[in-house]
């Protein structure tokens, strides 16, 4: 192959223009000898995107080309076009901040198939799919291929949609509504990368991501049409408290204005479960902190600051009751996964 570029849109053009002007990169095994092309790949998608181990085709030199554009909040577009590879998620906690994202998958070309969460998918070109790049995952692209990645992190996706975990490596409806809309916006955007302005590009972030989020929300509501109208109910309150959990003053009073509902229906809904609504209130706090106290990405946070950005206000009972959870005071439980 030569140097040229071949977009994931199918344009031919060299990416420079577009990587000065809105401050992208691209990282391309063509640059490096071929007996170092896999670790150089491992190194630079262990850094960007996942920690991952990589099986190269046997019968050919190995060829990766990928753009990374960054947009709003953390979210980046990443054109990436390859020949056939298999990558599998090591078992590291996230180190990067482009790491603790979600990644949407958009195939403009070849085959691709998704394993996640006990579920596996296999796209067609012009098919979506989502997989969390902290959790175990396998992608197996059995010839060349090209896709649009786009990262978006955990925590403006999360707010957005309960239960996303469910939905990994499942197909987004693409071939009508609103699915066909979101991948035509993304190929779209990625056609005209050579005719943006760096100001007309960030703009196109928001809608972007809303309208991934419509997408993804009427895959989660198709899985829910079997699901009693209870179930419906607790899964939004669940949405609602997950959203809101950084109020240290979130009681049951207030979860229950906000949704309109009783305090004794919404503990009936969660009694269900086994559980109660402020039990679960302080389950979905503690499991946010340990997240953070585990992963290097968040070193630059005390243990306090990452306690009150999850509603903790009292440090001695935040102490307590971590200790109870996991076996480990929280200080303690960071010096497992880190070197603070």
């Amino acid at each position: 192959m030569t140097n040229a570029l071949i977009t994931p849109a199918g344009q031919r053009a060299d990416g420079r223009d577009s990587l000065v002007r809105l401050g992208g990169q691209r990282f391309c095994t063509e640059q490096q000898p071929s007996a170092q092309r896999v670790e150089w790949l491992k190194e630079v998608i262990g850094r960007e995107y996942a920690n991952v181990d990589i099986k190269p085709p046997k019968d050919m030199v190995l060829f990766n080309d990928m753009l990374i554009y960054p947009w709003q909040e953390g979210v980046r577009l990443s054109p990436i076009q390859s020949n056939a590879i298999t990558l599998e998620r090591l078992p590291q906690e996230p180190s990067q901040a482009s790491q603790d994202c979600y990644f949407m998958v958009v195939l403009t070309s070849g085959k691709y198939k998704l394993e996640q969460g006990g579920r596996e998918v296999f796209l067609k070109p012009g098919e979506m799919t989502i997989y969390d790049a902290t959790e175990p995952h396998r992608i197996t692209i059995p010839e060349a291929f090209s896709k649009i990645l786009i990262s978006i992190p955990r925590k403006i996706l999360d707010p957005r949609l309960n239960n996303i975990g469910r939905i990994t490596a499942t197909r987004i409806p693409s071939a009508e509504g609103i699915g066909a809309l979101t991948s035509s916006l993304i190929q779209s955007t990625v056609k005209q990368l050579e005719q943006f302005s760096k100001p007309t590009f960030q703009s196109l972030s928001q809608p972007v991501v809303d309208m991934l989020t419509l997408s993804l929300g009427q895959v989660v509501e198709n899985k829910l049409t079997t699901t009693s109208h209870r179930q419906i109910m607790l899964i939004r309150i669940k949405q609602y408290i997950k959203s809101a959990m950084s109020d240290p003053e979130l009681t049951a009073t207030k979860i229950a204005d906000a949704t309109g509902l009783s305090k004794r229906y919404l503990n009936n809904l969660f009694n269900e479960e086994n559980t109660s609504l402020m039990h679960f209130l302080t389950e979905q706090r503690l499991e946010s902190c340990r997240h953070c106290l585990a992963s290097a990405f968040y070193a630059h946070l005390s243990v306090t600051q990452i306690a009150m950005q999850y509603g903790f206000n009292n440090m001695s009972h935040f102490s307590r009751i971590f200790k109870k959870y996991y076996g480990y005071a929280p200080r303690a439980y960071r010096q497992l996964f880190t070197n603070f």
